[in-house]
Order: structure tokens, then C-alpha cells, then sequence
């Protein structure tokens, strides 16, 4: 199954989801979200979506909206359909709604260990923009470095994703 060939939809995180959306949050994270942390963020009436295809749960993602800047919380894909396109789809989903909100910019923080990640957003048009030093937890009590990135949504040559 891959973006190319299988219909899909975004549908809206609600209670009935969270323990299958809590479940790859702890495969996929070494520090997870817990339940509490999706279940405010739907509360608080951030954009927190299910991307599914039939009734299976291929990942999600929680973005907070800002004065002219969305923010993106938390993104995973359920291990299962990794590297297949599903995380590109939704961040180009988050672009579009980000620009129908008027935002100039989506940001985002991610490990700086986190190689595929980094590979991912650059992909998508995401620039390095600075580090947040010991942002992260890790284990054995240390610390990890956070990378800033953000994507420009307004203006010229800010499509996300396009070209080849």
C-alpha cells in the first residue's frame, strides 16, 4: 500500500481513536505522547487528524495554529506503512490547511538524531532555521537537541512539495 495507489482520507481525531493512535505513538516515539497529551490537544481544538484507508490507521498528526504561523506538534506514521509516501501526504495537508488559515509559516521542532525525519521535511521544503540545545528528553537522564525547521507558505516557489 502506497500513496500512488490506495484511496485515503483525513478525518478528525476523536476519542474513538485515541488508544490505536496512542499504541503507535509508543512504537514509533522513544518518548511518546501520552493519551492525555491527544486528549487536551482535541480539547483544545487543535487540527489533530487520522489519516485512514478503509478503517486502517495509517498515522496522524496535531498542528496548533498561531498569530500567522501553525505549529506542528506531533506527526507518525504507524510502522507497518513507513517510507510508502503517507508522511509527505499529510504534511502537504497540514500545508494547505495552514495557508487556508492564513499562516505564513509552519514550524516545526525534530531530534537531531532523528535522520529520516530531517529527511522527510527537507524533502517536503522544510529549511533548518536554528537548535533548541537539550530540548528533548533521552536516555540515561541526558538531554537532545532539538532542530527548528520551517516552511515557508506564502509567496513565490512556496508550493510544498512540487518538482519532481
Amino acid at each position: 500500500m502506497n500513496a500512488q495507489s490506495v484511496q485515503v482520507r483525513l478525518e478528525a481525531l476523536t476519542p474513538e481513536w485515541l488508544d490505536a493512535v496512542c499504541e503507535i505513538e509508543r512504537k514509533v516515539y522513544t518518548h511518546p505522547w501520552s493519551r492525555a497529551n491527544f486528549a487536551d490537544s482535541v480539547r483544545a481544538n487543535y487540527h489533530c487528524r487520522v489519516l485512514l484507508a478503509g478503517d486502517v490507521l495509517l498515522g496522524y498528526f496535531v498542528a496548533m495554529k498561531g498569530v500567522g504561523e501553525v505549529h506542528l506538534l506531533d506527526i507518525a506514521v504507524a510502522p507497518a506503512y513507513q517510507r510508502q509516501g503517507w508522511a509527505l501526504l499529510m504534511l502537504e495537508a497540514i500545508g494547505v490547511w495552514a495557508r487556508a488559515q492564513g499562516a505564513a509559516r509552519l514550524w516545526l521542532e525534530v531530534r537531531a538524531s532523528n535522520v529520516r525525519a530531517l529527511a522527510v521535511y527537507a524533502r517536503h521544503g522544510f529549511e533548518r532555521v536554528s537548535i533548541r540545545k537539550n530540548y528533548y528528553p533521552a536516555p540515561d537522564d541526558r538531554r537532545e537537541d532539538a532542530v527548528i525547521m520551517s516552511l515557508r507558505l506564502d509567496g513565490p516557489g512556496s508550493h510544498a512539495g512540487a518538482g519532481p
